[in-house]
């Protein structure tokens, strides 16, 4: 196509240059003719005939500069309407000469970029209408902060309507969601949360994500009917197991009391009284349990915080729990530790311990001994040094797929022998929630054959000692 508009425009120069030409032969013909007869006469022919030529090129080439003017003045508007926004504008001349090759490639182009559009916009409403049925609200914003889009039920529990461009501090006011946005936006990592008030009386759960373009997006799921339950739950059983706990007592007194001062007992009534004894004190130490979990479970619990050595910790662990080991043929044993300083509760570490122990008496007994340590780790959790500690036994270890699941309540990998134990499978469900309770982590490494290693964190003190700390926020174990 260039070369043949190049070619009309080379034909068109030389067709001026044979009119000029004629046109000058036709003046200067005679001019020579009367070139000895009159000079002057001679000049002002020469001088008219050039005037004449250059004005018919003159005009010729200004006509064919506007045809090409009009021509690229069509398609300069065609792309001004595709720039505002109308796809539905066509060329669809066929008198554009060599142009209407583009000009056709033009209204396909458009063709193709109407239907792409449509196309979008209906994913479009499909993905508003999709998020606007969501029981959990959404929120976007852009790098700025500032909202870029929201659904129905996020507009329903603000109480400022949410308006795309505004800020969104100015309307939520609750500092966990936006401090899990800011987050997202900052540190371009997911943050979770719960928020409680966004809107009276509700809680929500609050997951916030970054986005590919440098923003990021919220979801509020509202767990308020969980909560109440999970509430009513724990209250439930608090008050159970106090009802519990004084008829237990009564019994187990009574039949300890038959057991040891009543020589006409017969041995038949005495299997049957310890037996009675047996389970008495199983539901004894399930209350207990219960109790001890609802009580770290519920948002009443305090730790009292305080600057303790992790080699101090480890020791006096050993030291208060040798007891448990003087009767069985298992050596409680203290491996490397640190003399790094952490933040701990001493009651609750105490019973974090002893639940550890116990239970790698009572399930790794077969590997003779159980060590206890500690060692400060290399990497930071969130800008938090921390300390690790562990207890191990060499038993014969846990399946790989019961490693997750260990830590929730009631959950036993042997059934059968964790009741012929006594356990009640609250021990390790009431470790994970201390633990947590002091900003730490804990999980279970094992190999089958090799016995059992619980590892848990706690953050190191800082410079200045903290006499007394609120609890970090819990999470729920299932």
């Amino acid at each position: 196509m260039t070369g043949r508009v190049f070619s009309k425009l080379l034909v068109s120069f030389v067709l001026v240059l044979l009119v000029g030409t004629a046109i000058l032969d036709f003046s200067l013909r005679p001019i020579f003719e009367h070139a000895m007869r009159d000079q002057t006469h001679a000049t002002r022919d020469l001088v008219f005939g050039s005037v004449l030529a250059l004005a018919a090129a003159t005009l010729l080439a200004a006509f064919f500069a506007r045809r090409v003017a009009e021509r690229y003045d069509r398609i300069v508007l065609f792309a001004n309407r595709i720039a505002a926004g109308d796809l539905s504008a066509r060329l669809e001349e066929d008198s554009l000469g060599e142009l209407s090759e583009v000009a056709h490639a033009l209204d396909a182009t458009a063709s193709r970029l109407e239907q792409s559009f449509h196309a979008l916009e209906a994913s479009r409403r499909e993905l508003t209408a999709l998020l606007d049925s969501m029981q959990e609200a959404v929120v976007a914003v852009n790098a700025q902060g500032q909202v870029i889009w929201s659904n129905a039920v996020m507009q329903r529990i603000c109480s400022t309507a949410v308006r795309e461009g505004r800020l969104l501090v100015e309307l939520l006011r609750d500092p966990d969601v936006l401090s899990c946005v800011e987050g997202a936006l900052s540190q371009r990592e997911n943050f979770n949360g719960k928020a409680f008030s966004v809107a009276p009386g509700r809680i929500f759960e609050v997951n916030a994500a970054p986005t590919p373009g440098g923003g990021a997006v919220a979801v509020l799921h509202d767990v308020t009917s969980v909560e109440r339950a999970e509430k009513t739950r724990r209250d439930f059983i608090a008050n159970v197991s106090h009802e519990l706990r004084t008829p237990l007592t009564s019994i187990s007194g009574y039949v300890e009391t038959l057991l040891e001062g009543n020589e006409q007992v017969s041995p038949q009534a005495r299997e049957f009284l310890a037996i009675i004894l047996k389970n008495a004190t199983r539901m004894n130490r399930l209350t207990e349990d219960l109790l001890a979990l609802a009580n770290v479970e519920s948002g009443d619990y305090k730790l009292k915080l305080q600057s303790m050595r992790a080699s101090a910790i480890v020791e006096d662990a050993i030291d208060s729990l040798t007891g448990m080991v003087l009767d069985s043929d298992v050596t409680l044993e203290a491996a490397e530790t640190t003399d790094a300083l952490v933040l701990a509760d001493a009651d609750s570490l105490n019973q974090v311990f002893g639940n550890l122990i116990e239970n790698a008496m009572k399930y790794g007994k077969s590997g003779k001994r159980v060590l206890v340590g500690a060692k400060l780790l290399d990497r930071k959790h969130e800008d938090q040094q921390m300390v690790e500690f562990f207890v191990r036994d060499f038993g014969p270890g846990i399946p790989s797929e019961h490693l997750d699941r260990i830590f929730e309540r009631f959950y036993r990998v042997d059934k059968a022998r964790s009741r012929e134990s006594g356990g009640t499978g609250l021990g390790l469900a009431i470790v994970k929630h201390i633990v947590m309770a002091h900003g730490g982590s804990i999980r279970a490494e094992s190999e089958l054959g090799a016995g059992v290693k619980f590892l848990f964190t706690l953050p190191c003190a800082p410079e200045k000692k903290l006499a007394s700390v609120e609890p970090l926020p819990q999470a729920v174990v299932d």
